[in-house]
């Protein structure tokens, strides 16, 4: 096989699988590693992955302000939002993330419940300041415009005296290897502080979001309790074996396990 060739043959399985992993390309093209390494390190070089120990994924997106995002795919947050909403049960203590997302997720909890929000977005806390069933507690901190986001060592001081049941987090990259990822340091330093304080951990994310991984870790999968993903097709069996509980959100909200 030409060497074109065999680069066009791992751009179409990165594309169709998000990620690679050259003993397995070794075997499949009858090559070394050390030649896969030579194939990944060229793409890398034109773009068209990110190498990580033991093979590459796609390149990590770039998912803009929280304007951005907000205005963007909202029925399929939507329906990831109601699937999560339904995990929150009355009378729990839930951390909130920043993020698009979990903006959507915080406008569909029920009302009628009794809450107790911890978020470190203030557009999260804004969009329940009409629910007085809800008791909301904003994190402090250095605020950064772009991810609506109070971050820095004053939020984590903050998260640290907090015990939640549940904390619903927002997530630049998920995969069954990687774990939960971030692309900042800062704002994976906070998501840590809030998954350690924190008996549950749910996950809601985009498709575009799952096998792919940022440069900061956050969480191991095996830490993650409830994934939810959009409906279509996904292999939950890399999930399924780290004990994560995965469910497809349905077009009505309702989580499918």
């Amino acid at each position: 096989m030409l060497t074109e060739e065999r680069l066009d043959r791992i751009r179409e399985q990165l594309t169709i699988r998000g990620k690679v992993v050259a003993s397995e390309l070794a075997t499949q093209f009858d090559v070394s590693e050390d030649t896969v390494r030579r194939d990944l390190r060229e793409l890398a070089k034109l773009g068209f992955c990110r190498r990580v120990y033991g093979g590459a994924l796609l390149p990590t997106p770039d998912f803009g302000t929280l304007a951005t995002r907000t205005a963007l795919d909202k029925d399929r947050k939507s329906s990831l939002a109601r699937a999560a909403a339904r995990l929150v049960e009355d009378g729990q203590t839930v951390f909130i993330d920043a993020g698009s997302t979990n903006l959507a997720v915080a406008n569909a909890l029920d009302p009628s419940q009794t809450l107790t929000i911890i978020t470190n977005a203030p557009v999260i806390a804004t969009a329940l300041s009409d629910r007085p069933n809800f008791t909301v507690i904003v994190l402090g901190g250095l605020y950064d415009q772009a991810k609506g986001a109070c971050l820095g060592p004053q939020a984590i001081r903050e998260a640290m005296q907090v015990y939640a049941d549940m904390f619903i987090i927002g997530v630049c990259g998920v995969d069954s290897i990687a774990g939960v990822t971030a692309l900042d340091p800062s704002e994976a330093e906070l998501k840590r502080t809030m998954v350690n304080q924190s008996s549950i951990l749910v996950v809601a994310a985009t498709a575009e979001k799952l096998g792919t991984v940022a440069p900061f870790k956050v969480a191991d999968t095996s830490m993650i309790d409830h994934l939810i993903v959009e409906d279509g097709e996904f292999d939950r069996g890399d999930f399924a074996r780290c004990d994560v509980q995965v469910h497809v959100a349905l077009d009505g909200g309702s989580p499918s396990t």
